[in-house]
């Protein structure tokens, strides 16, 4: 395959890429609609809260551990065979999943879940770098990002509509037609590619980075379950996390054959656009995640109405992130990154003014100028990343990224949460005299368990609720402002450090290439 015209069914490969991809994401999103129903003793399996966070949780934790070293193994052993383990296992544990007869079953099955998922996830990225020319990646990245986007949006769609028709384990089950059809579609139409050079392993620095990547995630959703960063079992392992991982790049630096190069990080590019990934994804996911809330509990919306209400986010990102890398040949990397970090901000601060009955066009206006803001920076900040290493490395610099994406978007959750949390409980404690400890308990720790107060109450609960309605708004406007900050913080980031268009970024790898230096600088 010449690196100047790429592999001649390479387009078809994207699709078949994105469709891969398209079971992974659509798990995720699809769950958070099912929780209700799973937490029903009659409908569901009965799950507690706890359980609840840890069928999550379980698959967070195991997904995000092993996004690096399946992005090295891939790279190692190939990518089509990385990826065609992943949609297998991710499909066998989908299956077990859905007919998980108690909520430990679907704790384990999960978890396994999210070993499928972090062979998936690099694996389709990697490939796409590498059939694609350097010219023709930033557009094929932009077309697998706006998959993701509407991928976001079909799920809870997905999940609503099964929810309504079928039990529980359906939105499960739906993944094992997903998987048969990509894993043929990958066998005939995929070519493998793998690193030619037969250096040896690094199980040191892989293992380092499972421990580290392990620790730190599970001080973060320890922070969600808790509603505090202020716990040992929150600090604790977060320290440890760092720590861990501050030890995997000093041994990266003097190791022989590193799993990863941590010397990229010299490159400013390379390093901004990491940094602004982690930032997106921060400020994003958090409000994101706790708008579904707000549609269900506080509007009364049912889950499909709920899931259509993202509509406008999927329908920004399919049309914009296609364009993004033309967008950003023309203006270059710093003036679109900025800007679409800028527009974020902005965005996530209109958050601040919702109330209780805020008219829907105006949340669906701020949702598809997010989506839009963001179908153009995750594009350029995703292509800069991969384009800054070699073609034999996309794999690890695949799953740089979403390991970044990962730890964002789930420390986005747990800290805006919080604060979210913190807000509504001191909002409470003052509308729960009068009522049972247990159930003082339940109204001050969360919404959901103040609708569930309040309809034991009755018609006495509607005041309750009326007061947890306000409370929980209160919260996301500190969540959004919280997030609108972090946003703004990125905006200067990239302001500051991203390579302009007329910037002399040259990837090491494309030194003495005028051709394809003349590409990635065009890119970036």
């Amino acid at each position: 395959m010449e690196l100047d015209t790429g592999h001649p069914r390479r387009w078809q490969i994207l699709g078949v890429m994105v469709f891969s991809l398209l079971a992974v994401v659509l798990d995720n999103t699809i769950l958070n609609v099912a929780i209700k129903t799973i937490a029903d003793p009659v409908h569901g399996l009965g799950a507690t809260q706890s359980e609840l966070e840890w069928a999550m949780n379980s698959y967070t934790l195991v997904f995000a551990g092993l996004l690096f070293t399946f992005g090295v193994l891939g790279d190692r052993y190939g990518r089509k065979r990385m990826l065609l383990i992943g949609m297998i296992l991710f499909g066998l544990s989908s299956l077990a999943s859905a007919y998980a007869q108690d909520p430990m079953q679907l704790i384990l099955a999960r978890s396994l879940m999210g070993i499928g998922g972090a062979a998936i996830m690099p694996a389709t990225l990697a490939i796409i770098s590498n059939v694609f020319p350097l010219r023709e990646r930033g557009k094929a990245i932009g077309i697998w990002a706006g998959g993701v986007g509407i991928a976001v949006a079909i799920g809870p769609i997905t999940g609503g509509l099964l929810l309504e028709h079928f039990w529980w384990g359906s939105v499960f089950l739906i993944n094992v037609p997903i998987v048969l059809l990509a894993v043929v579609l990958i066998a005939t139409l995929v070519p493998d590619s793998k690193d030619p050079n037969k250096t040896a392993l690094d199980p040191v620095g892989v293992l380092l980075s499972i421990v580290g990547l392990v620790s730190l995630v599970y001080g973060i959703v320890r922070i969600t379950e808790l509603g505090t960063a202020a716990d040992v079992t929150v600090i604790l392992p977060s320290a440890a996390g760092l720590l861990i991982l501050a030890g995997f790049v000093w041994y990266e630096s003097r190791a022989d054959h590193p799993a990863f190069d941590v010397r990229n990080f010299r490159d400013a590019g390379f390093t901004t656009a990491i940094v602004s990934v982690g930032l997106v994804f921060f400020s994003a996911m958090g409000v994101l995640f706790f708008m579904a809330f707000y549609w269900q509990i506080v509007r009364g919306f049912s889950p499909l109405e709920s899931g259509a209400l993202v509509l406008p986010f999927a329908v920004a990102q399919l049309m914009f992130a296609p364009q993004s890398a033309r967008v950003a040949q023309r203006f270059g990397g710093k003036l679109v990154g900025s800007v679409s970090m800028l527009v974020i901000a902005l965005a996530l601060a209109g958050y601040v003014f919702v109330e209780a009955d805020t008219p829907l066009w105006i949340l669906l206006v701020l949702g598809f100028v997010q989506g839009a803001a963001m179908a153009n920076i995750m594009p350029t900040a995703t292509t800069a990343i991969m384009n800054a290493l070699p073609r034999e490395k996309a794999g690890v610099g695949s799953s740089m990224s979403n390991v970044v994406r990962q730890v964002g978007g789930t420390l986005g959750i747990a800290v805006l949460g919080a604060a979210l949390s913190a807000s509504y409980r001191g909002s409470m404690e003052s509308q729960v005299a009068g009522l049972p400890p247990e159930a003082a308990h339940a109204v001050t720790e969360s919404i959901a368990g103040a609708a569930a107060v309040a309809e034991r109450l009755g018609p006495q609960g509607a005041a309750l609720m009326h007061a947890a309605n306000d409370a929980f708004v209160t919260g996301i406007q500190w969540a959004a402002a919280g997030s609108a900050l972090v946003a703004l913080f990125g905006a200067f980031v990239m302001a500051r450090w991203m390579p302009g268009k007329d910037g002399k970024y040259v990837p090491s790898h494309a030194a003495g290439n005028p051709v394809n230096v003349e590409r990635e600088s065009a890119v970036v």
